[in-house]
């Protein structure tokens, strides 16, 4: 029988794909999904690290692909923060692109109060979201057909 070692996943010091980025105080992991690219924050996000969080974000928004910002693993979300939620906002926007935000009702509440846009696309998880656009491909797949068809 071998020891073993719990290691937290955002702790862990080798990754397989894309490491974890670490933003002054927040830790931010990609994924790039068949439906989104998921951008998950743990820590904190504020003054300090806004900036990095707002550059490591733009990098993500691909056309043609919709994009998650998940805000689970936040432990705090400094009215700086909104700075983040509206660059994505722009930048899927520019890219034509739908985004979904995850947080919880008590960060949601907090960001619908001091967002510019308070109607913010938020979910309750990363799979939520994933449904959602997966919903919405599959009603354009209904749509196309109908939409092609010559008189």
């Amino acid at each position: 029988m071998g020891i073993t070692t719990h290691v937290p996943a955002s702790k862990s010091p080798f990754r397989y794909g894309n490491p974890t980025i670490d933003c002054k105080g927040a830790e931010v992991h990609t994924l790039c999904r068949q439906m989104a690219s998921v951008m998950s924050i743990t820590g904190a996000v504020d003054a300090t690290n806004v900036a990095c969080l707002v550059d490591r974000a733009l990098h993500c928004v691909i056309p043609e692909k919709a994009f998650i910002l998940d805000l689970s693993g936040v432990e705090s979300f400094a009215k700086a923060g909104v700075e983040l939620l509206d660059a994505i906002d722009q930048a899927c926007y520019d890219a034509g692109v739908e985004w979904s935000l995850v947080a919880d009702e008590e960060l949601a509440r907090v960001l619908r109060s001091h967002a510019q846009d308070p109607q913010l696309p938020i979910t309750r998880s990363v799979p939520e979201a994933l449904h959602h656009f997966s919903d919405v491909a599959d009603e354009r797949r209904r749509l196309l057909p109908i939409l092609t068809k010559s008189a």
